[in-house]
């Protein structure tokens, strides 16, 4: 059942990082409020189940570390949720390049990339909604994760950025903000940060993951996504140019 059912009857929503964690409930979230969802991620087995799953959901393979496969994505899109993240969690002097780089095309350079080809059409029709999934740490910091805090650093400027270019067209933007959510992205950090940190998994959660979380629990990926929907529903029209924590009080000191 959706919050907003028949809201968006005729939108189209762009959803990167669709095939699993927080951009797959988001995009059924948005099918469910009446958007035919162009569900956008790497994962193209994950996309198909999904899209059997839920009526209104089509599938989109694509690199979004590939400008080229960028170029040729959608671009009549009403609203624009970028997700997509990955992480590599390693000391600044022993972080791989490569990883860096990738993590920078992925999570800073793709949500450029398609809010510049989807803005044109947003403009047009004077009526756009951009959510850009940052995090925490794109508004914090943590040791070992340089990339992943620079990502969503520079993703909360640009996101401002284009709040302030799109105002007059009737297009917002903003960020979205969670501490960590039970993901297949954030399992993969717990035995990462096990692993450069020398303590156990469950150390991890406890120790590392929720010590600034004041709320002791994981949020759960639906929870995100609902609050995804709401900045794109009716009393989203002055909601542009900032940034919703979603974190248990972690950003509250």
């Amino acid at each position: 059942m959706s919050t907003y059912p028949n809201y968006h009857d005729g939108r189209r929503a762009l959803v990167t990082g669709a095939a699993s964690g927080i951009g797959r409930e988001a995009a059924i979230k948005f099918a469910q409020a009446g958007a035919h969802v162009l569900a956008v991620d790497i994962n193209a087995d994950g996309l198909a189940a999904l899209a059997a799953e839920v009526d209104g959901i089509e599938p989109v393979p694509c690199d979004l570390s590939d400008y080229d496969a960028i170029a040729e994505l959608p671009t009549d899109v009403d609203i624009l949720v970028n997700v997509a993240g990955i992480q590599t969690v390693s000391p600044i002097q022993e972080f791989p390049v490569e990883k860096f780089e990738f993590i920078m095309r992925v999570m800073l350079h793709a949500p450029w990339y398609l809010i510049r080809q989807s803005v044109p059409h947003m403009y047009a029709k004077g009526w756009g909604r951009i959510v850009n999934l940052s995090s925490a740490h794109g508004l914090r910091a943590s040791e070992y994760k340089s990339a992943y805090v620079t990502a969503k650093h520079g993703l909360e400027g640009l996101s401002k950025v284009v709040a302030l270019e799109g105002a007059p067209h009737g297009v917002t933007s903003v960020t979205v903000n969670p501490a960590y959510v039970r993901t297949p992205l954030v399992e993969k950090q717990i035995a990462d940060q096990a692993r450069t940190h020398g303590i156990s998994e469950d150390e991890v959660i406890e120790k590392i993951m929720l010590t600034r979380s004041h709320v002791k629990r994981l949020i759960e990926p639906e929870e995100v996504a609902e609050l995804v929907l709401f900045l794109t529903g009716p009393a989203s029209a002055s909601m542009s140019g900032t940034s919703y924590p979603i974190d248990g009080a972690w950003t509250a000191y």
